[in-house]
């Protein structure tokens, strides 16, 4: 992002503007830049995500070693695990970002994309599906959120932690996580609605009434703790779960819903024995994700279910 003429950030980067501040790829033959778009992340929607991902898939079929893609941070995560859910090329697919804009102090761009580049030519990630390469870390789609609203360390892994950092430009994993299996990229509907509430204090629920009768997408719960809501929001939730597919996650930002440790009305065991579903250790912002590319592809609450099962995993 640039400033723009009321001295807001806009923007206006272009890739090939990116590469040319970098001298490592500006002045190499072996690298191809095209500009996608240049929408900010926070106006980025799942019909970009899937044209990122043809684009992508072009690139290794034309014989890319390896694909960057640089997006905004506002949801860089987000991009990154839609991207991770169907891509299934050996070759990494590596996203990135900034956090400072190119004339401001010590300003990351350039340096985050160098990184994200040693690691897309690096034969150690292959077959870890995509990455999101921030700080000099390298992190799983899946598990990695963004932790602060401007610090150059935003982004982070809380369930694991980086698969591995980058050392003097050379890549080092501590870990390779197990690949789930790609999603097919069939014809989707992204027009299904898939909502997202989190549970707070004296929440019950009131808005699910609100909910047409017909209404046939899904909902994400962000729920306290280890998958609780009120007494009072449990029969909605529920009497929900009996229509559409209801998943239940933790707003904690760390951890998995557990399944039989409380009882209570409105626990995750009231709530998992009346059909909702657990997101496991995925976010809700993943959850939601994986929900909306299982139902925009037509997928049911049973298919769903399994997806969950598979993907909830660390």
């Amino acid at each position: 992002m640039t400033p723009g003429l009321d001295g807001g950030l806009d923007t206006t980067l272009t890739a090939q503007d990116m590469v040319t501040a970098i001298p490592e790829l500006a002045d190499s033959k072996y690298v191809s830049v095209t500009t996608l778009s240049v929408k900010p992340g926070a106006s980025v929607h799942a019909e970009d995500v899937m044209r990122y991902l043809r684009w992508a898939d072009q690139a290794v079929g034309d014989g890319a070693d390896g694909v960057v893609l640089t997006h905004g941070t506002d949801t860089l995560e987000e991009t990154a695990y839609l991207l991770d859910l169907y891509w299934d090329k050996p070759q990494p697919l590596v996203v990135t970002g900034a956090m400072r804009a190119p004339g401001a102090r010590g300003a990351d761009g350039p340096g985050n994309v160098s990184a994200a580049s040693r690691v897309a030519l690096s034969a150690s990630v292959r077959d870890l599906g995509v990455l999101v390469v921030m700080n000099d870390e390298i992190h799983a789609a899946r598990r990695v959120s963004k932790l602060h609203t401007n610090s150059l360390a935003a982004f982070g892994s809380p369930n694991g932690g980086p698969l591995g950092r980058l050392d003097e430009g050379a890549v080092r994993l501590f870990q390779r996580p197990t690949r789930r299996p790609s999603l097919p990229a069939g014809p989707q509907d992204w027009t299904v609605p898939v909502l997202l509430t989190e549970a707070v204090l004296g929440d019950d629920g009131a808005w699910l009434d609100l909910l047409p009768e017909d209404f046939s997408g899904g909902l994400i719960v962000s729920a306290f703790g280890v998958g609780h809501v009120s007494a009072a929001m449990a029969p909605k939730l529920i009497a929900a779960a009996a229509r559409i597919p209801v998943v239940l996650s933790s707003r904690t930002g760390a951890g998995t819903v557990h399944r039989r440790t409380y009882g209570f009305p409105g626990s995750e065991r009231d709530l998992l024995d009346h059909n909702l579903i657990s997101a496991g250790y995925l976010s809700p912002v993943k959850a939601r994700l994986l929900l909306w590319a299982a139902l925009a592809g037509g997928s049911d609450t049973q298919f769903v279910s399994r997806l969950f099962r598979e993907h909830g995993t660390p």
